[in-house]
């Protein structure tokens, strides 16, 4: 609850917004096309050679091959800077909440959750 609010203020600080990002957790060589053509696991996953999931995938990416963590977003693509509380989320559609900085293409994590899909 501190680090949310502290993290508020800091965007707050900056005169910068909260906003609301959808999209997959994912490694940033999948997502970066480092190692992948179509900006996803799919090659990745029919190899066999980074685990046979998403999450597995992304999780041998970032502890394996020098990773980190990203939000896949159709075509943008944005680094995130909590780790702490982003993983364990790999592989699946979230919602994140957090304040954006542009300049670096970084979301500052204030919130994540699953994507509640109808």
């Amino acid at each position: 609850m501190i680090c949310c609010a502290a993290g508020l203020l800091a965007g707050a600080a900056l005169g910068q917004s909260t906003h609301t990002y959808r999209g997959e957790i994912s490694d940033s060589q999948c997502a970066m096309n480092v190692h992948s053509l179509t900006r996803s696991h799919e090659e990745m996953l029919k190899s066999k050679s980074m685990g046979g999931t998403s999450n597995t995938c992304s999780v041998y990416c970032i502890e394996h091959l020098g990773g980190y963590l990203v939000l896949s977003a159709g075509n943008k693509v944005y680094r995130l800077d909590r780790a702490d509380l982003v993983h364990g989320f790999e592989g699946q559609r979230v919602v994140v909440a957090g304040v954006l900085d542009a300049k670096l293409k970084q979301i500052h994590v204030l919130k994540i959750e699953l994507e509640n899909k109808p």
